[in-house]
């Protein structure tokens, strides 16, 4: 099953509380979704240790960059033209497990999705996707 892949933007959102991705955050850990965070992602972000950041780390597997994951991203770079190295890494650790990525620059990967058909790219301002069904239909209404 697909997980979930963080940028900085989603994990700043996390370390400030935010109530939509901490949603998000609390969801895939009911659906036991793995979340993935680029070691790239982690250097943007660190800014020293803190409880809440030390949770954040420790509920996500770390990805450490590879050859693969290198070139994958630097096939992107050269495909899409205006994009960051990170931004690329990314979408390619993404694309790797069919993840879905959460991200505060939305534009930005959607523009990479296009190297990356199978990532979807969700803004973490949007609400979470639902993953259950719809709830049963109602009986008549009395009269």
């Amino acid at each position: 099953m697909a997980g979930l892949t963080l940028d900085t933007g989603a994990l700043i959102a996390l370390e400030r509380g935010d109530t939509r991705m901490s949603k998000v955050f609390a969801r895939a850990a009911e659906c036991a979704l793995t979340l993935t965070v680029p070691m790239v992602v982690v250097a943007e972000w660190w800014r020293g240790s803190s409880r809440r950041v030390a949770w954040i780390l420790d509920s996500c597997d770390l990805e450490a960059m590879d050859e693969a994951l290198a070139k994958a991203a630097g096939e992107a770079l050269q495909a899409i033209g205006r994009a960051t190295t990170i931004d690329a890494i990314v979408m390619a650790s993404a694309a790797r497990r069919g993840d879905l990525v959460y991200t505060s620059d939305f534009d930005d990967l959607t523009r990479l999705a296009a190297h990356f058909p199978s990532v979807r790219v969700l803004s973490v301002d949007e609400p979470p996707p639902s993953t259950s069904r719809k709830p049963p239909a109602r009986g008549r209404p009395r009269r």
